[in-house]
Formats: C-alpha cells, sequence, structure tokens
C-alpha cells in the first residue's frame, strides 16, 4: 500500500503542473492584469519569461515521472535486496553537461534583448535626432515621484542641450507629482535620478524597471504601443513609507497637447480660466 501511495503521489505532481500551466492565464495567474506588455521589448521580456517556464515544466515533469517509476520499480519485490553504487562516472558527466548546455542556451538566445535593453539604447549619441525624444526628468524621493517636463514645444538637437537642462531648472519647466505623461507610439527618453536613497522606477505593465541611485542621472528608453494607464511603482525598499511610493504613466497620442493643458493649469492664477488670453492682452501686443 505504502509504494502505491508514494509511486502515486509523485505521479501526481507533474499532472498538478500541467493543469496548473493550461488553466494560468484563464484564472488572470500570468503577468500583471494577464495582459501582453505595452511595449515591444516588453513582449521580448516576455518571450524569455515563456521560455524559461516551459523548460522548467519539461524538466519537472521528467524529474517526477522518473522518481515514480523508479519507486514503482524498486519497490516491487520486498524481498529483492537492494544495489548500492558509489556514483556513475558518466551519469555525473551528463547531469552536468546538459544544465550546463540549457543555461547556455538560454544566455546566447537572450543577448539580443539584453542589447536593446542595456547596449542599444546608448547608442548612436551623436545621432540629433534621438535627443528629440527627450520627454521628462524623474527624480524619486521619499515617499513619490517629482517630474519635470521641459516647456511645450521644446526640442534637443543634441545630449549636451540635454545635460545643460538637467543641470538646473528653466523657466517655463512643467512640474508634477506621481504622474508621468508619454507619447504613443513613439520612442521615449526620461531621464531618471534619486534626491535621497535607492529606489526603482518599475512599471510592470511595460516590463520597465531601473533603479535611482543618488547622485547618477540615468536615462531609460521604451516605446509605449498601447494607450492607458499603467501603474508607477517604486521596487526598491527606499524606507517606512515604501509601501505607498505609487504613481502613474499614461500613453497619450499627443503629447504636446497634453503638456500646454499642464502648463496652464500650473500657470493658473485662481481667477483666470486656466489657458485663456487676459483681455486686452493681444491689443497690448500689438507694436
Amino acid at each position: 500500500m505504502s509504494r502505491i501511495f508514494w509511486c502515486l503521489f509523485f505521479t501526481l505532481w507533474p499532472i498538478v503542473a500541467i493543469v496548473v500551466c493550461a488553466i494560468a492565464p484563464a484564472m488572470d495567474w500570468g503577468f500583471p492584469g494577464n495582459r501582453e506588455a505595452a511595449t515591444p521589448l516588453g513582449q521580448r521580456i516576455d518571450d524569455l519569461f515563456y521560455l524559461i517556464l516551459g523548460i522548467v515544466t519539461v524538466a519537472f515533469i521528467g524529474t517526477m515521472t522518473a522518481l515514480a517509476y523508479v519507486l514503482w520499480k524498486g519497490s516491487k519485490n520486498e524481498d529483492e535486496k537492494g544495489w548500492f553504487s558509489h556514483g556513475s562516472h558518466s551519469l555525473e558527466v551528463i547531469w552536468t553537461i546538459v544544465p550546463a548546455g540549457v543555461l547556455l542556451f538560454i544566455a546566447l538566445y537572450q543577448i539580443d534583448v539584453w542589447a536593446i535593453y542595456r547596449v542599444r539604447a546608448h547608442e548612436n549619441r551623436e545621432d540629433t535626432s534621438r535627443a528629440s525624444h527627450l520627454v521628462a526628468e524623474v527624480t524619486a524621493r521619499q515617499f513619490e515621484w517629482r517630474i519635470r517636463y521641459p516647456a511645450p514645444g521644446t526640442k534637443f538637437k543634441t545630449y549636451k542641450e540635454i545635460k545643460d537642462w538637467l543641470a538646473k531648472p528653466h523657466a517655463g519647466d512643467i512640474y508634477a507629482v506621481n504622474k508621468l505623461f508619454v507619447p504613443l507610439n513613439r520612442e521615449t527618453l526620461i531621464y531618471l535620478k534619486s534626491a535621497d536613497v535607492q529606489h526603482a522606477f518599475f512599471v510592470p505593465d511595460l516590463r520597465v524597471k531601473q533603479d535611482a541611485m543618488p547622485g547618477q542621472s540615468i536615462d531609460i528608453w521604451f516605446t509605449v504601443n498601447k494607450a492607458g494607464k499603467f501603474n508607477l511603482t517604486c521596487a526598491e525598499l527606499c524606507g517606512w513609507g515604501h509601501y505607498k511610493m505609487r504613481g502613474e504613466v499614461e500613453a497619450v497620442e499627443d503629447l504636446q497637447a497634453k503638456l500646454i493643458e499642464l502648463k496652464n493649469l500650473q500657470d493658473y492664477d485662481g481667477v483666470t480660466t486656466p489657458g485663456a488670453v487676459p483681455a486686452g492682452a493681444s491689443e497690448e501686443a500689438t507694436p
């Protein structure tokens, strides 16, 4: 009876693994919101996760099945004496080479994704068209996200201009807290800073994660190809209020129109309508 129980016990888990993998999408046990990543790079990252999940699932099912078989065969004849071995050089070589081969395959397979995420984003520094993709400076601090946008209509032509803008506040800059607007279907560049301790800029739906380090200004590149609002959170324990350090990233069709709207709200004096031109201003401006 004991033999049957343990054989069934170890046979059960491969079956459970297959069932869980099959029903996971319907039960919302997948990636955040059970949705595809909202960035092309994020979709590539998802593919890597699914590849690793497939490899691990096959290994787990194979191991449990082999274990159940060995238990069944080994306990079939209780009078048979056990066979003791001091090891098998051939088996040791096999179970060393096979996992090493799998790890090497994964390492080589993910090189292109890693290059896009960490290498190619920093290439072509002299390409002036890429400098124009700057959207905002994001400063993490306990326990909020401070965001600074350049004045509406600002176009950076070189990275030196970006560096000068990052060095100090400028007239016309727009400020926000915990709300980052980015363009839809366009490459986005933001610079990440920390005003105090180490934080981590993490947008699960975009599969974007980057540590914010005190004293450093780190560039982050991504392209959002789905309109909507996405949760922004800190993924690095940064103090007692870490749990409430949340924000939102929203992808919009017309970023400049949104920045003008934010500028009008920022300049609102509580009397005139936001964005309205004071009476007589047009006449006074006419020479």
